[in-house]
Order: structure tokens, then sequence, then C-alpha cells
């Protein structure tokens, strides 16, 4: 591994010093700007907390994956109310740390700025947030998303910074287009895992979207995400695609949503997680892949009944792929903070999913 790395640093100084560039290492992303280009190199290596499984035998790794998470407006409020950034999470932290990390949608920015209004549809929130994202095992976020960009290529910019201090990865939003159609990678117990994210087009002005010179966020086109999904393959065991998208308030997805997430795992990706509607969707298999349309909100101040349910999966992989599927019930107390539900209402939570989850 440290022959690996000099190699990669003696590579990058050599492109520095014909470009003119300076390249910085943040936690494993290797960023640096060209001429016109903001460009991020992800290393395949880097990204791990862990080192390689030397031992040989079968690997397991589990996750979390988690609805939308938003931080602003009312969430804000009830946490300078109790005078305490982990507020949100306090009574599912144990829950997010029995899995080796967890993955949900940032439905903000992190960077200074005024305090949002209660009526307001602009998200903005606390930089030190990050921090707390990581506290409770969020080692990757999707940052696209009709919020990330609420307020301007700035406010992206200090969120992939403070993320990335942190250490929490991010997906679907960059600098550039190279950046957020580049995949995050996360390595656990000698198992890689990509992680795309993409925001459809009819939820966000184009504005919102990266381009070559501009940052922004990854767009729902299938021949660019089918591409990123080819590339991702090259470079992880397991390739997971975020999808934000869909009809607001709605229990079934819509045409947009199963055709972009069909044409994802026709691409490559193994599993396809969905946003956006703040309510708990239908789940399908194609091809022997899950596509889960939308796992409600997680952390929201929305005060509609179905908008404080959700469902966090619990997802064990192993080297021959998905072993178990373990759904948990959610429910969001004091219009912020999602507690974990059982028994029967659980249950009527989790068969709106349409699907068995049993292997």
């Amino acid at each position: 591994m440290r022959r690996i790395f000099f190699i990669v640093m003696i590579c990058l100084s050599a492109l520095a010093v014909f470009s003119g560039a300076a390249f910085f290492v943040m936690n494993g992303r290797f960023a640096g700007s060209l001429p016109g280009l903001t460009a991020q190199i992800v290393s395949p290596f880097a990204s791990s907390d862990e080192p390689e499984n030397a031992s040989g035998e079968d690997s397991e790794v589990s996750i979390i994956f988690v609805g939308d998470i938003m931080l602003s407006r009312g969430v804000a409020a009830k946490m300078k109310e109790h005078d305490d950034h982990s507020y949100p999470f306090l009574k599912v932290g144990d829950y997010l740390k029995s899995a080796d990390f967890a993955f949900g949608n940032l439905e903000t920015s992190l960077a200074a700025g005024r305090e949002i209004g209660p009526d307001e549809m602009l998200f903005r929130a606390d930089p030190e947030l990050a921090a707390v994202l990581r506290e409770f095992n969020f080692a990757v976020v999707s940052l696209a998303n009709n919020h990330t960009m609420n307020f301007g290529e700035g406010a992206l910019e200090n969120t992939l910074i403070n993320l990335l201090k942190a250490g929490v990865e991010y997906a679907g939003a960059g600098s550039s287009a190279l950046e957020a159609y580049n995949p995050a990678i996360i390595q656990r117990n000698g198992l890689r895992f990509a992680f795309l994210a993409f925001t459809d087009s009819d939820v966000i002005p184009s504005s919102y979207f990266a381009s070559t010179g501009t940052a922004g966020v990854a767009s729902m086109d299938v021949d660019k995400m089918a591409k990123a999904v080819r590339s991702a393959r090259q470079r992880a065991d397991f390739v997971i695609v975020s999808m934000h998208s869909g009809t607001e308030y709605k229990d079934y997805p819509n045409d947009r949503q199963t055709s972009f997430a069909r044409s994802a795992v026709e691409a490559g990706a193994d599993l396809v997680i969905g946003h956006h509607p703040h309510v708990v969707q239908t789940a399908e298999i194609y091809k022997g892949k899950y596509i889960f349309y939308s796992l409600g909100n997680f952390v929201f101040d929305q005060r509609w009944w179905k908008t404080k349910e959700g469902i966090a999966l619990k997802i064990t992989f192993d080297k021959q792929g998905i072993r178990e599927i373990q759904p948990q019930a959610t429910h969001i107390e004091d219009f912020s903070q999602p507690v974990l539900f059982y028994g029967e209402a659980a249950q009527n939570i989790i068969s709106r999913l349409g699907i068995s989850l049993d292997e």
C-alpha cells in the first residue's frame, strides 16, 4: 500500500508540473485545478479506515441506508433549542453504529450563513454538522438533490470541504462534472463499494447541474449514468446508485423513476436507493437486483404523519452479493428526531415496500 501511495503521488506531482496545477490530499481524494476545470481523482486505494482483509476468509460488510436528512429550518431550531448538534441522531445512534457504516441523502448544504426561516424552501445548515454525521457513522452521503445548490456554488464548495474535513465522502456533486459523476469509493473488510448519485431534471433548475467548469450536481441522464456505472464497476466489488426523483407524497414510483432505476441495473448497478418523495414508496426486484424507490424521510421537520415515517435498511454484503436485508421502520419525533419503530406499527410501514425481504 505504501508503494502504491508513493506511485500515485509521483504521478500526481508530474501532472501538477505539466499543468501548473496545485494538488492536495484530503481524506483519500486527490483534487486539483486545471485551466477551466476543477477535477477530482478518486483513488480506489483510499477512503478506507481498515486494511485489506489478508486472512483469505469470506468478508462481510453491513451498510445502513436511510432516507432524506434535512438539518436546516425546523431541525436547526430544535438543535438550537436543545443546544446540541447531535440532537437529531441521539435516539438512533446505537442503530446507526451497529453497521460498518451508513449512507443517506443529505438534503442541505453545510456552509456558514443566515438562519433559515420556518416556511423557507432553501436549506442551509451549520458546517459543524459534518462532524456530527461522521460521529454517527455516516461514511458517505448523496448530494444529488434539489437543495444542495440552494445557496450557490460557493456554499457547495464549502460543503464538499467540510464533509471531507470531517471524514465523510460524497457522491453526486462536485466542483465540476468530472467530480460529480465520479464515484465515492468506500472500502471495508476487503470489499470495495462505489457510490454514485443522480438527481432528476424535473426537480431542479438546469443551473444546478455540474458542467466542465462549474460546480453542481449530477443529472439523471441515462447515458452519463451508464458510463459512470461501467467505469465504477472496474474499481469496486459493488456499485450502488442513489436516485433523487419521483412525485412527492405519492406511494408509488412514476415512470421516470422506474425507467432510470432499471437502466441503472442494466448498466451494472447492484442496488438502487431512491429519495425525494418524502414518503415510503414501493420497491421491486429487477433482473435479480433490488430497487428501493423511496425510503421516506429520516431527519426532517415536515408535519404530515406519512412524512414522519420512513424505512432504514441494514444490508449485509459478502463476496457473492447481498446476503441479507433487514428493514427497520422509523418515526420522527419532535419534528427532528427519528426513533425506531417496532411491532404492528413497524410492519405497517415496512409493508409499503410491497416486496418480501426474507431470504
